[in-house]
């Protein structure tokens, strides 16, 4: 573990494997079977379980990242948003075998206090605001908010929010979808 920055009131377990040029802040814990890319950032008071994290990721404060979580490369975790695992859960059932995958894909963003249940999938480049309970699938590039969440609109890679002609607010840059990709119309 070269170049990696590791608070002294963080907690990292032996076995977690840990990308050059991460930075863990104060109070974190990191199990024995996490997998985090290079040059991330865990704010204060993140733990990570069995989770897989790609390269460039932010996680802010005060965020749990549990056990068949896979944040994609790019991926911003706003501070105390929450993940889940398990569907139904009970403090006197034991549901490990049931824990379901969520995957945020790359240059997602999840806003503060954002909850996303288990088994969804954030598409690449989609906005989920602040708050919002993600309970089902997001498309690629999709603005995402409200309990429970809906699409209220589409974002480029940039994060800027396009008009109801999926217009750029800040270029004027026209745009459209292709498949499942938010493309410039030229």
């Amino acid at each position: 573990m070269s170049n990696i920055s590791i608070h002294p009131t963080a907690c990292v377990d032996e076995g977690a494997k840990i990308g050059n040029g991460t930075k863990i802040w104060h109070f974190c814990h990191i199990m024995p079977t996490s997998q985090i890319g290079a040059n991330c950032i865990l704010g204060q008071n993140v733990f990570v379980g069995k989770a897989k994290i790609g390269n460039n990721v932010k996680i802010q404060n005060n965020v749990s990242v549990y056990d068949n979580v896979v944040l994609e490369d790019d991926v911003f975790c706003g501070p105390s948003c929450v993940f889940t695992n398990v569907i139904n859960p009970r403090s006197f059932v034991n549901r490990k075998e049931e824990f379901q995958t969520t995957t945020v894909k790359k240059g997602a963003t999840i806003g503060a206090n954002a909850t996303i249940l288990c088994g969804t999938t954030i598409g690449a480049y989609a906005m989920i605001g602040a708050g919002a309970v993600v309970t089902k699938n997001v498309k690629p590039f999709a603005l995402m908010t409200g309990v429970p969440a809906s699409q209220t609109g589409w974002i480029t890679k940039e994060g800027i929010v396009l008009n109801m002609k999926m217009q750029c607010t800040q270029t004027g840059q026209q745009w459209k979808m292709e498949n499942e990709d938010l493309i410039i119309d030229n």
